[in-house]
């Protein structure tokens, strides 16, 4: 069995190709897992479908008939031709591909690199085949690695630690100005385009509560539904009430006229923050010196500095990318059955012997009725072993096999290096540590 994958980033299409090859719903998403474990080949599989890739992960028997059948599903799905997703998609094999599937975890792989929502997207995706019945053991194995894995690169590295939008570094600097804390404040949001989307997360992430305020309250709800917790909707023209308020105040309207003007400011016995994230600017010329304006141009060599610091960062990700795909295969091949039940038959074969030894040596069996004994013993140990023997093999191709067998091998001692399973279970199982 191998393992295969079948990406369509943003590094080999663009938006509107990755808008036809999306799976937009479950049921969707349902249909095209159906439709690739038709072919008897697939053994398990999972889609990944972001708004920055698309991915068919399979563990398969032959890689070229699931290739095949890969690029028909898409195509009956996209209406793209078969020769465009042959043309553009990246394939990857085996070793390549469970590098490739630990580099996506790791962030590694996306378009800004650090970003951390794509691992808890692999493990919805992964949930979602798991539980559908289309994913098992082998995916199963490869995935909960693969959040080994990134885990390994967050504690190691600060690849997701510095803000590289200019959103974050804006929520970023509020922080800091605010003493490293912003729970318990509120921060004023003008506009509900995508960048005022993001400073809200960011700010609702940090315990800060945020009135938002925009022309449309329909999308203004949106965001409030999407954070779900402390944030509020006013509209636009209620800004004015509300501005003199607060220390805090982000704005990235589309508006080609400033939104804030002097003659709005009031007196206020604390120091503002305004964060002016608008191309044109919202915010006009303030005259008080108690209201700081930071601009784009203020955030933009900072979000440099920190896109530097997180390629430099990368350089080592990779190398414990590198690091634990060659550990997972060795992990797999400690897994085999075969050695297992060979290990356990041979201690049993050698207990009896050595019992045999020292019952003729003291003279409780004859050197004549040693063959005999011996024969007897074999078959009692095999009688004895052909019930765990049987229901290992049974197991084998479930996801609860790892389990058992480590669990025999501690037992039995059957490996020095014991690896209890309950240190690698699957990250869907565990808490959502991954964000």
């Amino acid at each position: 069995m191998q393992y295969l994958v079948v990406s369509f980033s943003h590094k080999n299409t663009d938006i509107a190709v990755r808008e036809k090859l999306a799976f937009s719903d479950d049921e969707e998403k349902q249909k095209g897992l159906s439709q690739i474990l038709k072919n008897s080949d697939v053994n398990e599989a999972i889609l990944l479908s972001t708004c920055n890739r698309v991915e068919c992960i399979v563990s398969t028997s032959n890689p070229s008939s699931a290739l095949g059948e890969i690029f028909m599903v898409l195509h009956r799905h996209s209406g793209l031709s078969v020769e465009e997703l042959e043309g553009r998609a990246d394939v990857y094999e085996d070793e390549g591909a469970v590098h490739h599937i630990f580099s996506v975890a790791s962030s590694l792989d996306s378009l800004v690199i650090g970003e951390t929502q794509i691992a808890g997207q692999l493990k919805d995706a992964f949930r979602f085949a798991y539980e559908k019945g289309f994913c098992g053991q082998k995916l199963s194995r490869i995935i909960h690695y693969a959040f080994k894995c990134a885990a390994e690169v967050r504690r190691s590295t600060d690849i997701s630690k510095s803000p590289v939008s200019v959103a974050g570094a804006a929520v970023a600097q509020a922080k800091y100005l605010l003493g490293g804390n912003l729970g318990g404040f509120t921060a004023i949001v003008v506009g509900a385009g995508e960048m005022s989307e993001i400073v809200t997360k960011h700010l609702a992430a940090n315990g800060c509560n945020v009135i938002l305020f925009n022309r449309s309250i329909e999308n203004a709800q949106r965001i409030a539904r999407e954070v779900q917790d402390r944030v509020e909707v006013e509209p636009l023209y209620a800004l004015g009430r509300y501005i003199n308020r607060y220390r805090l105040l982000f704005t990235a309207t589309a508006s080609p006229e400033p939104v804030i003007t002097d003659k709005m400011v009031g007196t206020a016995n604390f120091e503002r923050h305004w964060f002016d994230l608008a191309v044109p600017r919202d915010i006009d010329l303030i005259s008080d010196a108690n209201v700081h304006v930071y601009a784009v141009d203020d955030l933009q060599e900072q979000v440099n500095t920190n896109l530097a610091l997180r390629r430099e960062h990368a350089k080592k990700a990779y190398e414990i990318v590198g690091r634990y795909t060659m550990e997972f295969f060795k992990w797999l091949q400690s897994l085999m059955i075969d050695p297992l039940i060979k290990e356990i038959r041979l201690q049993a074969k050698e207990a009896a012997m050595t019992e045999i030894e020292r019952a003729v040596k003291k003279g409780f069996i004859d050197e004549a009725s040693r063959a005999n004994v011996e024969r007897a013993m074999h078959n009692a140990f095999n009688k004895f072993l052909h019930t765990p023997t049987k229901q290992l093999r049974e197991v084998a191709d479930q996801p609860r096999a790892d389990t058992i067998i480590e669990a025999m091998k501690y037992l039995f001692k059957a490996d020095t290096d014991v690896r209890m399973m309950d240190k690698y279970k699957c990250e869907f199982i565990m808490k959502d540590d991954i964000k």
